[in-house]
């Protein structure tokens, strides 16, 4: 999958390999290391975040499809992200629970690209039509090194600031008159909390493991790996929903959301 650049291709050799994890046709995991960037199409372009357009979501079909092709480019990357922490962090010490978690995660970041391309394609656009992001994948080169780091900043920053804007997502659609787009927000909506549950349950366990305390460790392991900052609002009901308290995060903002620890 990481080194197949097609999204359709992508989406659908994720289903299979999902299936054939669950079915026990695949029964390992290999030693394969993952490359460091995966395979990308041609289209979209791919642009630094600053020289990135501005884009508002509303009732303009132009504006709807600008979202939709947005979301369409990070659910391809949650796909790369979802397959890299299975290939990357490959070791006997984890469970076969650990890889069930992240098979399924892949699998329904594979399911959310399709239902947005999907949508794209009904109101006439396409995935590749627009410009897309191009420091999505800084999270993953970040991390590269650490399972800990990458659950603190793959699944408990990213996906979960995702559930911070996706209810009010939902809602400008709904306004615009778009029932269907917002209906597949819903869908990714209500997976993506049980993402950012899999990240806290892994994250939690690990520290167990290391005998470190999880809520501090994150804020420490977020502030060095992480090049953003974490700002309010948060969605307490949706971060509540997936097991992610406030103790962890809120502490970050405080700070006003910026990096203190550096390596």
């Amino acid at each position: 999958m990481l080194g197949t650049a097609a999204p359709a291709e992508k989406v659908a050799l994720s289903a299979a390999a999902a299936e054939a994890w669950r079915s026990g046709a695949i029964g390992e995991i290999g030693r394969t290391p993952p490359p460091d960037r995966p395979a990308r199409p041609d289209r979209p372009a791919l642009l630094a975040p600053g020289a990135m357009p501005k884009r508002r979501a509303g009732g303009a079909r132009a504006a709807r499809i600008a979202l939709l092709h947005a979301l369409a480019h990070i659910e391809l990357n949650a796909i790369d992200l979802a397959w890299d922490i299975i290939a990357r962090f490959a070791a006997p010490e984890l469970p076969r629970a650990f890889y069930d978690d992240w098979v399924g995660v892949a699998a329904e970041e594979a399911k959310h690209h399709a239902l947005i391309a999907e949508r794209l394609a009904a109101l006439g656009a396409l995935y590749g039509d627009l410009p897309a992001h191009d420091g999505l994948w800084q999270a993953a080169a970040a991390t590269a090194e650490d399972l800990l780091a990458r659950l603190a900043v793959v699944p408990l920053v990213l996906e979960a600031r995702g559930l911070d804007v996706s209810p009010a997502m939902i809602e400008r659609f709904e306004r615009a008159g778009d029932a269907a787009s917002a209906a597949v927000l819903r869908i990714v909506y209500g997976d993506e909390i049980g993402h950012v549950a899999v990240g806290r349950r892994w994250f939690e366990r690990l520290c167990a493991e290391r005998g470190v305390s999880p809520a501090a460790t994150y804020q420490s392991l977020v502030r060095r790996h992480f090049k953003g900052a974490l700002k309010p609002p948060f969605n307490r009901a949706g971060r509540e929903a997936a097991g992610f308290g406030a103790a962890f995060y809120e502490p970050l903002a405080a700070d006003g959301g910026r990096p203190r620890e550096r390596p």
